[in-house]
């Protein structure tokens, strides 16, 4: 017999038609991003990049919450310039491998990549992979069903990874309580009300058992609604389960405030999700939440708006990478692009 909650799994898997909520973003704008940044060079970024993610959400919602939370990763670390999608190699290793991002979806990284090889199709190499990315996150949101908003471009790509230590000190683990967070993201400017609305996103996605096996062995989090944590053991049976599970049981492929709702009636998934609701400093933001949609969608713009502009690169500084995986100096189609010209150079010389 399937369970009341391991049912949710099997909501089919298409893009959620839905009226579109459109929400305006007052938030300040750091010097070199513009809401209109390629309104010449490549005006039609957003529609080419859109386009191709309702075909891929149409085969598979779930690669909604994967570029979602990759965009989450990148910023968080060393700020929006796309470092986490770079390759690594012995001697500097990947964002990828550091523990924290070892549960991104490698999909979420190849569909970047497709996007940036469909831009610069239409514009040339001109649109960098960190706005991209950005694009990508806001899309995704909006087509489960979330809101509509604005992004900010004009952010330029990074030349270097970074290390693991700093990727843990900057990514929240799902074993955080509340304060513990909301102190961490406070030194990124992030409010009470940013922390809640940003932990919102964990409306769509999944979620492995290890990153909450916390909760349930060897005894059960007394937080954790009784029916719910029973179905929780279902799915993980034991520590170190390689299962994975939904990280919203009302809607978990829809981007609502259902979230919330779990939350108010305990049944949240990660220590860091179910605090929020237990924790007097944010019980109050959780709760308007749950009862208002809108006024989360609000705030949830807002907080992304902040957060997509952290110590983000502009100006001269890094580059737009041709292939987001690889820095263009060790990119071997534009070195051998630069050796042909030269040859051609030398020809026309002779």
């Amino acid at each position: 017999m399937v369970s009341r909650f391991s049912s949710f799994v099997l909501i089919s898997c298409l893009v959620i038609a839905s009226s579109p909520v459109h929400v305006s973003s007052s938030a300040h704008l750091v010097k070199g991003l513009s809401w209109s940044f390629y309104e010449k060079s490549c005006p039609k970024v957003e529609s080419v990049i859109r386009k191709h993610l309702k075909k891929v959400f149409e085969e598979d919602i779930g690669q909604a919450a994967g570029l979602l939370r990759v965009h989450f990763h990148d910023c968080f670390v060393k700020g929006c310039d796309g470092s986490v999608l770079l390759d690594g190699s012995a001697s500097e290793p990947s964002e990828q491998d550091a523990p924290p991002n070892r549960s991104l979806r490698r999909t979420a990284f190849k569909i970047i990549d497709d996007l940036s090889q469909l831009v610069e199709k239409k514009c040339g190499q001109v649109v960098s992979c960190a706005d991209i990315a950005a694009i990508a996150a806001r899309d995704s949101v909006f087509l489960s069903g979330g809101p509509e908003y604005d992004v900010p471009l004009g952010r330029r790509d990074g030349l270097t990874p970074a290390t693991e230590n700093v990727v843990t000190e900057n990514i929240p683990a799902p074993t955080e309580n509340a304060s513990e967070i909301l102190s961490a993201l406070a030194k990124k400017s992030f409010d009470a009300t940013d922390v809640v609305a940003l932990s919102g996103g964990h409306t769509i996605g999944l979620a492995h058992c290890t990153a909450f096996e916390n909760r349930l062995y060897p005894t059960q989090d007394p937080t954790m609604e009784k029916t719910f944590a029973h179905d929780l053991k279902g799915v993980c049976p034991t520590t170190n389960s390689t299962n994975t599970t939904v990280l919203d049981i009302r809607s978990p492929n829809r981007f609502d405030n259902k979230y919330f709702v779990d939350l108010v009636n305990r049944q949240g998934l990660f220590t860091s999700d179910q605090d929020l609701y237990e924790d007097p400093t944010t019980r109050d933001i959780v709760t308007s939440f749950a009862e208002d949609q809108e006024l989360f969608f609000e705030k949830f713009v807002l907080a992304m708006t902040k957060m997509g502009q952290l110590s983000v690169l502009t100006g001269t500084k890094g580059e737009i990478r041709a292939n987001c995986s690889v820095r263009n100096s060790e990119n071997p189609d534009l070195l051998k692009s630069v050796v042909e010209e030269d040859l051609e150079s030398y020809a026309e010389l002779k």
